[in-house]
């Protein structure tokens, strides 16, 4: 493994005196939003993890190498690089980026893997992929839940995106067999909006005990790992009854335009960007900072 991790010397650091990091995801960097915002907040979520405690560690495929924590010059070469040149990888995918010798960004899956791989137990994101509204026809169901079935990493998330079939996601977390904690609240929340009308199956407010949780995962020997959701902050959210209108409407569209599979989710976010004049953006910003905030001190609880 020596040959193909990379770790950048604040990160190297941190683990090697036991201090707490968090793993960051990069396809939020690479195909969330555009040049120079995206580096901004990429640049915002990692100085929020500092201030709240931890190392952060944004994993991201360069040249045929996993990168553990970025550099400022290098985020910066990743931010402004065309999305349409970098690959976005899940499992599937991640194996043939390093053989290709190519760049790509991380999603949930991938990142999960490779932050295991260099020993880091926590990573903050914004949401989680999950069941595809309509999966008993498509098959649509992310490499996300099936990933937290099997990779021992604590992921924090405001929960999975609005824009997918929530119920249906959280019956195969379920009977995948993957703790689905929610810090706060008794209540799923639905990623802009901090109600889904759905109860969340656990509950902890405690940092120490979440950490506890996924140590006693391990000594039972349970495989995967947790998802912790994290509801986005009050004054940031876009209340579900505003919400719902707006991805119905969306999705309506997609379907009206017979647009399928892995364009339908970039379709779906810039539609309701559009539709909430910008609100979904600012909110994905607020949620993701909030969340790196809530991994840095599991984080720190775990160190």
């Amino acid at each position: 493994m020596k040959d193909l991790l990379v770790f950048a010397p604040e990160v190297a650091n941190a683990l090697s005196q036991g201090k707490p990091v968090v793993a960051l995801e990069s396809t939020i960097i690479t195909h969330g939003m555009p040049y120079p915002q995206n580096l901004e907040v990429a640049r915002q979520v990692e100085a929020t993890v500092r201030e709240a405690g931890a190392t952060p560690a944004t994993i991201a495929i360069i040249a045929g190498k996993i990168h553990i924590g970025l550099d400022d010059a290098t985020l910066e070469t990743l931010a402004s690089t065309p999305g349409s040149e970098v690959m976005k990888l899940s499992r599937a995918d991640l194996a043939a980026c390093l053989a290709l010798g190519r760049t790509g960004a991380t999603t949930v899956a991938a990142t999960m893997i490779c932050a295991n791989l260099a020993g880091i137990g926590v990573f903050a994101t914004g949401g989680i992929g999950g069941v595809h509204r309509g999966a008993e026809l498509s098959f649509d169901i992310s490499a996300d839940l099936h990933e937290l079935a099997r990779t021992p990493v604590t992921v924090v998330a405001a929960g999975a995106k609005a824009i997918l079939d929530l119920p249906k996601t959280l019956e195969v977390l379920e009977t995948l067999g993957v703790p689905v904690i929610a810090v706060g609240q008794d209540q799923l929340p639905a990623f802009w909006s901090r109600e889904s009308g759905l109860a969340a199956p656990l509950r902890m407010d405690d940092p120490a005990q979440i950490a506890a949780a996924a140590r006693l995962r391990k000594q039972i020997g349970l495989e995967g790992g947790q998802l912790v959701v994290n509801p986005i902050p009050e004054a940031a959210e876009i209340p579900r009854s505003v919400m719902i209108p707006v991805v119905e409407q969306a999705l309506a569209e997609a379907a009206a335009q017979g647009i399928a599979a892995k364009s339908v989710t970039p379709f779906l976010l810039q539609r309701i960007f559009e539709l909430t004049e910008g609100r979904s953006l600012d909110a994905n910003i607020a949620l993701v900072l909030n969340n790196a905030r809530v991994a840095a001190r599991i984080a720190a609880a775990m160190a």
